[in-house]
């Protein structure tokens, strides 16, 4: 009897206290992100609202300057090109990974298996190597313009690198397993009873696709928009070298500011800008967890 009393002492007492072993095993987490998103995140925002003096020093005087230079003609141009490539970058990511993705969800346990890693394959090399790779592709005398022109079919090579089809085949590259990946986890679970339900109930394989495949899909291509939109929009490192940076976007406009101008306050205000816009991106696509 002693030993089922304590037995219940012990289990009351683990009751108690769930969210404090809870936020234990939380805190690496917490702190993680207490020192590597928001202490940066705050420290932009405090920037943000001071000048720079006629010596590049920072002067803590709390204005709205920087955030009315951000509404400047130029960099609202830049701004609406970035969002525009962003944009295209994730719908051609769907169009392509879409399928891969759900082909690998419904292969058998061991083709998944091997499909994935080949997925996973490009993570294991350095993301410069990887775009220096592209750039020896595409390049006038490149790989692609020499079997090209050595099947005839064009006879003179094809400029493509340093153009904004350039960034865009760099950008699909380097975000399409981040599309890939969360839709293969809704596919994954994806339940084959309910399509044929709506088969055996009269629906065309069109119909049941979007009123029943891309509904139960739907999380996992949020995820994938947000993964592959948001960090589209800041990357400058492929804009820089497989576009030449002739065509600068939002993310160089911010490099720039930081290391060649040594404007930190108005770099922030476009950093903190750029923050706002990644937060009604997530705001707006997370709104619904099913389209309408």
């Amino acid at each position: 009897m002693a030993a089922i009393l304590d037995q219940s002492d012990s289990n009351q007492e683990n009751q108690r206290h769930p969210r404090l072993i809870g936020w234990m095993l939380l805190s690496p987490l917490l702190i993680w992100l207490a020192l590597f998103v928001i202490a940066p995140a705050a420290i932009l925002f405090v920037y943000s609202f001071c000048s720079r003096d006629a010596l590049g020093q920072v002067v803590y005087d709390f204005n709205l300057g920087n955030y009315a230079r951000v509404f400047d003609p130029i960099y609202i141009k830049i701004l609406l090109r970035s969002i525009g490539y962003a944009a295209l970058t994730t719908i051609i990511c769907i169009i392509l990974g879409y399928p891969v993705a759900y082909f690998i969800g419904k292969a058998r346990p061991d083709t998944r298996n091997l499909l994935l890693m080949l997925v996973m394959i490009p993570f294991w090399t350095s993301f410069l190597i990887r775009t220096y790779a592209w750039i020896t592709i595409l390049k006038s005398e490149g790989l692609m313009n020499g079997m090209l022109q050595y099947t005839k079919l064009i006879s003179a090579p094809i400029e493509i690198l340093y153009t904004p089809y350039a960034i865009i085949i760099g950008l699909v590259y380097a975000y399409l397993p981040f599309m890939i990946l969360p839709i293969y986890g809704s596919v994954e679970k994806l339940d084959n009873a309910l399509v044929e339900a709506a088969m055996d109930l009269g629906a065309g394989p069109v119909r049941a696709f979007s009123n029943v495949i891309i509904p139960l899909t739907w999380p996992g291509i949020v995820a994938g928009t947000l993964l592959v939109f948001i960090p589209s929009i800041g990357m400058f490192a492929i804009t820089d070298l497989m576009g030449g940076a002739r065509v600068p976007m939002i993310g160089n406009v911010i490099q720039n500011q930081f290391l060649q101008a040594r404007d930190w306050p108005f770099g922030a205000a476009l950093g903190m800008t750029l923050m706002f816009l990644f937060i009604i991106a997530f705001a707006l696509l997370t709104r619904k967890s099913h389209p309408a």
